[in-house]
């Protein structure tokens, strides 16, 4: 009986005390993402006026990377700023019906687009420019795409790097290239 306690006590201290906030839709929410008529055209817009870039959430109700990335990565403070003060972020659900119009004024449900721009694994994170076509998708405007789990230093490598535009950069450093700069530097100590 004694182990018993123990355990129950060690498992009790070990599960955090307040569960991620998850909607009537089973997915997980943040004080940065943003309720939308998921117009993608009129959030870019409202995106550039507040000076943010538009990021694309992804997610499904009970997945376990999602959770991992809500519960380890988002929060940590040093991200959930960054992302608060560069992205306007607007979250769709893999299966959802609810709908949305696409740049290039295609309405369909979230389910629908996800097929439409090929999007297979959550979380997957979707970067617009500051300007998109009337033709074009949402997928074949993106300058970066990022699916799956990451830890915090390569998703704020990633954030940093669509923040700053250095997917612009002629000088051959591409996202790669910058994260493994990034950890060099990190493990260096040095930061700038």
């Amino acid at each position: 009986m004694k182990r018993f306690l123990i355990a129950l006590i060690a498992l009790f201290l070990a599960t955090p005390l307040i569960a991620a906030e998850m909607g009537d839709d089973g997915l997980h929410k943040t004080a940065w993402m943003r309720d939308t008529f998921k117009d993608l055209t009129e959030d870019l817009e409202e995106a550039n006026a507040e000076g943010k870039r538009l990021m694309i959430m992804v997610e499904q109700r009970g997945c376990i990377y999602c959770t991992k990335m809500h519960k380890e990565v988002y929060p940590a403070p040093e991200i959930a700023a960054f992302i608060e003060d560069n992205y306007f972020v607007v979250q769709l659900n893999l299966h959802g019906d609810t709908e949305i119009t696409d740049f290039d004024g295609e309405a369909l449900s979230e389910k629908a687009a996800a097929r439409k721009w090929g999007i297979l694994f959550t979380p997957t994170m979707i970067f617009l420019p500051e300007e998109v076509g009337a033709e074009q998708t949402a997928q074949q405007a993106a300058v970066a795409v990022m699916p799956g789990a990451f830890g915090q230093g390569t998703t704020l490598d990633m954030l940093t790097w669509v923040a700053e535009k250095r997917y612009e950069n002629q000088d051959g450093e591409d996202f790669q290239r910058y994260h493994a700069r990034r950890i060099q530097e990190r493990s260096d100590g040095s930061t700038d």
